[in-house]
């Protein structure tokens, strides 16, 4: 069995369930590798370390562009590299990326691999534009292999040459980590006294129609649209809710009209930041997700697999995750257009259903945690 050192670096302990999940657990059963993980400190890092079985590093990896903070994370992950004698860096994102990728490459560790989780200057212009593309060319360039999480993001990176193609890979059909499809996103093994506090507590009813929305509320995920598509549906439907799970962000800000909209319209329900999303999907009708800039939207596996249709827009790495007319509809960055695919799974509930039941087949067969942990080990090695 094969026995490494692995050090992983990201920036937010937000992203842990969503990158990793119990991603090392498993592993662990095929090889007898340990497992580090490095990330700007807090409670919630600290906490998973034991039961996802990794061991913490705090470093200060900050998502903005701050040179003497990145030197210094540099500096310490390079120190912890030689210390530990790691044989693998993986660097997730374009910052943690970054100073993985530095700090590996002159520590001398042979494998270095790149997460390549979407394209993060897509939606820039001008000067930052220039700045967010070399920033992902550098760690591209310095990594010996590069993880696009979708053929969109493979693509885009081959056309603007951020790397040398021979490097790229995709694990399965597209994302970094897949989803746990049985249990935690299976709908027939919720909680369902949780599910009905949840109602209760969101006072929505059985004959409510609800359209949901998981992540943060920001304005590169199309929340201004979804907003004014709502306005227009609840004058034309009774018993519509909109259900919002995340947190709004003053970093891409939404509109003042829509947190306006948000804060004072009672069939507007925010619940903020929610630990544990997953009940929160049993209680949707359909998933709507007018995003302008993903990587591969994990949250539609999600809403997938909890047998919703989903309606997405053809962002980078979005079309990859549903099929068209079988597991949902796409959409849009237009009002207008959202509202229309919403009204057809309001006005044909048989394909509400259908579409849903297409999408969870869909995501068993493609994107089940395990089968994209078996691919990591087979081409990334760890």
């Amino acid at each position: 069995m094969q026995n490494k050192q692995i050090l992983h670096i990201i920036t937010i302990s937000f992203v842990i369930n969503h990158f990793f999940g119990r991603q090392f657990k498993y592993l662990r059963t095929k090889t007898n590798n340990d497992y580090f993980l490095g990330c700007t400190p807090s409670d919630e890092f600290f906490q998973l370390a034991d039961s996802l079985e990794y061991s913490p590093l705090s470093v200060d990896v900050t998502r903005n562009i701050s040179p003497i903070t990145d030197l210094k994370a540099i500096y310490k992950i390079y120190k912890f590299i030689k210390k530990n004698k790691i044989e693998t860096v993986v660097g997730h994102t374009p910052k943690g990326g970054m100073v993985a990728m530095i700090a590996a490459f002159f520590a001398g560790v042979q494998d270095r691999v790149y997460f390549r989780h979407g394209i993060i200057y897509e939606t820039s212009t001008g000067f930052k534009r220039f700045l967010l593309k070399n920033i992902d060319r550098l760690s591209g360039t310095l990594a010996t292999k590069v993880v696009c999480v979708s053929q969109s993001v493979k693509k885009i990176s081959e056309e603007d040459n951020l790397n040398a193609p021979s490097k790229n890979i995709i694990l399965g059909i597209g994302t970094c980590n897949g989803i746990d499809t049985e249990n935690k996103f299976n709908p027939d093994r919720q909680d369902i006294k949780l599910v009905l506090d949840i109602k209760k507590e969101l006072t929505i009813n059985e004959n409510d129609f609800v359209i949901g929305y998981v992540g943060r509320l920001v304005k590169d995920k199309g929340i201004n649209e979804l907003i004014e598509a709502w306005k227009i549906l609840k004058e034309k439907h009774q018993n519509i809710k909109l259900l919002l799970v995340g947190p709004i962000e003053e970093r891409d800000a939404i509109s003042e009209e829509s947190k306006k909209i948000i804060k004072n319209d009672p069939h507007i329900i925010n619940t903020g930041f929610v630990l544990n999303a997953a009940p929160y999907f049993n209680v949707m009708d359909v998933f709507v997700l007018p995003t302008y800039r993903e990587g591969f939207p994990t949250v539609s596996l999600e809403a997938s697999s909890m047998k919703l249709p989903v309606l997405i827009t053809k962002a980078t790495g979005c079309e990859e995750s549903i099929i068209e007319n079988k597991t949902g509809l796409f959409i849009k960055n237009d009002p207008s257009d959202i509202r229309q695919k919403i009204e057809f799974y309001i006005e044909n509930p048989e394909m509400k259903q259908l579409h849903g039941d297409n999408g969870r087949d869909f995501v068993r067969q493609h994107f089940e945690e395990t089968k994209i942990w078996d691919f990591i080990h087979k081409n990334l090695g760890y």
